[in-house]
């Protein structure tokens, strides 16, 4: 039946929407023509007033077509925080700049003495110390990160046990035979400097776009890793290979004996682009998801789950297959990075602009999660937000990716005090 709820009227919609973004580029074009030839008419013709109405005419339809392209720029200037020693919730002004004129960072974690750690794309490993702030030199600067188009230094999470063993692991993009994959690499933090690299997993399939990129150790201990469809979308419901899935190993990347596959880190197939981890107060995880150009996803994690990608996206449904708890419908959100915090799940929104809030019903009533947006455009695009052991939230901000529009300072890690939300 062809419905609202069919996957061909979605689909076919999605075909219309693409078709209207390339006339929008034509119409662009053919405007700026008219643009120029008024300003020539304006300057060859008697009748100024006819020629300079049709600019004004032509001026209006770029405003019309361009919505947000005259709009106020981004406000540059926050507060910067002093350090990042704790204080009471007042102490805190409503938004705070802990670090800026940053490269494309990515992600971010916090080490026990409530320093954070953050990866910055181009392959920096990088710290701000509780104390000292961001120091002007980075932990360690990996050699191997091919950072070309998504690709690059990407997510970075600190051992559970950091205090005995000094663990730290990160996920990157590199290049062998001439082929992009992704690994994760766990690297010893020893006196402001990164050690003896090992390789906990590798040949993870990468590209231009769609690596994934999150890791997370769980509250079971072992480690969760989002790994994008590489670009080809039928990777993902392939269970013999490692795009598209969230993968489940321990830290030393062995697999788990309960994993839901035999002999295989694959914990959940038919994903897209997950790019965040978030575990709730019971231990549930969720993840972010993007979808294709629309309807990115907010989707509860279980073991063995098909999430559906290529098949199913937004409110379609298919046998042995998810749908999304929540979905961003015909607008995009982008999600990245996510974090929980007073039951919520805070997401972080690249072209949506946004840190997103989905209230979690305590009671498992999944039917009716509340979304509200903070900070809409204040900041640009967002790519990961973590709780802090103060109690607020630190997000990142992506303007210098090649797709925002940064002012100065841009990119920083800002905090986020929750209570003056």
């Amino acid at each position: 039946m062809y419905g609202k709820s069919s996957p061909l009227y979605h689909k076919n919609l999605l075909l219309v929407l693409e078709f209207i973004g390339v006339v929008r580029v034509y119409i662009y074009i053919v405007t700026a023509f008219f643009i120029w030839g008024s300003i020539l008419k304006i300057r060859s013709s008697s009748n100024c007033f006819s020629a300079a109405l049709l600019l004004v005419v032509a001026l209006l339809i770029v405003i019309q077509i361009s919505p947000g392209c005259l709009s106020a720029q981004r406000e540059a200037d926050l507060p910067q925080a002093n350090n990042l020693s704790s204080g009471s919730d007042d102490d805190y002004p409503r938004a705070s700049v802990i670090a800026d004129d940053l490269e494309i960072p990515w992600s971010l974690d916090f080490l026990p003495d409530g320093s954070i750690i953050f990866t910055e794309r181009p392959g920096r490993v990088r710290l701000i110390d509780i104390e000292e702030g961001l120091l002007p030199e980075p932990l360690e600067t990996i050699g191997e990160v091919a950072h070309t188009g998504e690709g690059g230094l990407l997510g970075i999470t600190v051992h559970p046990d950091f205090e005995d063993n000094h663990f730290i692991y990160v996920y990157y993009t590199y290049r062998e035979d001439d082929r992009l994959y992704n690994k994760v690499v766990r690297y010893t933090e020893e006196n402001r400097e990164l050690t003896d690299a090992q390789v906990i997993i590798d040949s993870i399939p990468g590209g231009g776009n769609h690596n994934g990129g999150r890791i997370g150790f769980g509250p079971d201990g072992l480690l969760y890793i989002t790994a994008g469809d590489a670009g080809e979308d039928l990777l993902a419901q392939n269970p013999d290979s490692l795009a598209g899935k969230i993968l489940r190993i321990t830290d030393e990347g062995d697999i788990p004996e309960d994993n839901p596959l035999q002999d295989s880190p694959v914990y959940t197939l038919g994903h897209r682009n997950p790019q965040g981890l978030a575990w709730d107060e019971q231990g549930r995880l969720w993840a972010t998801e993007h979808g294709p150009t629309m309807r990115d996803e907010l989707n509860l994690i279980e073991a063995g789950n098909n999430y559906g990608w290529p098949e199913i996206t937004g409110d379609e449904s298919a046998s042995d297959m998810e749908s999304p708890i929540i979905h961003s419908s015909m607008q995009t959100w982008a999600p990245s990075g996510a974090t929980y915090l007073n039951g919520s799940v805070f997401f972080a929104g690249l072209r949506g602009q946004s840190l997103y809030e989905a209230s979690i019903d305590p009671d498992n009533d999944f039917g009716s999660v509340e979304l509200q947006e903070h900070f809409d455009g204040e900041f640009g695009r967002l790519r990961d937000v973590v709780a802090g052991p103060d109690g607020n939230l630190y997000v990142l901000t992506s303007n210098q990716d090649g797709r925002g529009r940064p002012v100065s300072g841009d990119d920083r890690v800002i905090r986020i005090n929750v209570s003056r939300m």
